[in-house]
């Protein structure tokens, strides 16, 4: 008992090296069908490191709003690895109740009684600025970031896809509250070496 308790002391002293966001990993495909559902506080800060496996790919989360205002804050970002993705551009969408009409073709379907907001990114070659993620030990390139206040009840969904089909790793960050708490500091230290070394990464 006294080790679980001074193990637990320990990872809430160094917390705050370990992660800027609790870090998450694509094991299986997060589909329309199967999308990844994010039981945990949607303001808590996390980033799921995951990949379009082919430019068809389309990954989805999915959240639920009960009877109070949430803050949705979601962010796109694709590691800068040498030259091969600077043309990788994904876009994101936000789907649900209360949110706008969107008349433009997708590549998936929105449920009946739901609207939209897209978040599009640069087209592929235009310039993007990067930035250094000092946990990971890697720059990214900037995406695109949504930063809106939900209250309508019901099951929302964010959709992750490359309209121009090229595919590959990005990380999605949803969440802006830093709370840690054991498991998550946990997660922390077993995932963070990880992405230190490309484990995240699905090069050749």
């Amino acid at each position: 008992m006294k080790k679980t308790a001074l193990l637990i002391v320990f990872l809430l002293f160094i917390s705050p090296c370990i992660a800027a966001h609790v870090p998450y990993f694509e094991h299986r495909d997060f589909t329309e069908t199967k999308p990844y559902y994010v039981w945990k506080n949607v303001e808590q800060s996390k980033a799921f490191y995951a990949w379009l496996e082919t430019g068809e790919d389309i990954d989805v989360y999915s959240f639920k709003v009960n009877s109070q205002s949430i803050r949705v804050y979601a962010e796109l970002i694709v590691p800068v690895i040498d030259d091969i993705y600077e043309e990788f551009v994904p876009w994101f969408a936000l789907v649900g109740p209360g949110l706008p009409e969107y008349n433009e073709s997708l590549p998936f379907e929105i449920p009946g009684g739901y609207g939209i907001i897209v978040m599009e990114n640069v087209a592929p070659g235009e310039n993007r600025t990067t930035f250094y993620e000092f946990f990971g030990g890697k720059s990214y390139y900037e995406g695109p970031v949504l930063d809106i206040n939900v209250s309508e009840e019901g099951t929302y969904y964010i959709v992750c896809w490359d309209p121009y089909k090229t595919g590959g790793d990005y990380v999605f960050v949803l969440g802006k509250k830093e709370i840690f708490g054991p498991f998550d500091i946990l997660r922390a230290l077993i995932y963070t070496p990880l992405i230190r070394r490309n484990k995240e990464l699905h090069l050749p």
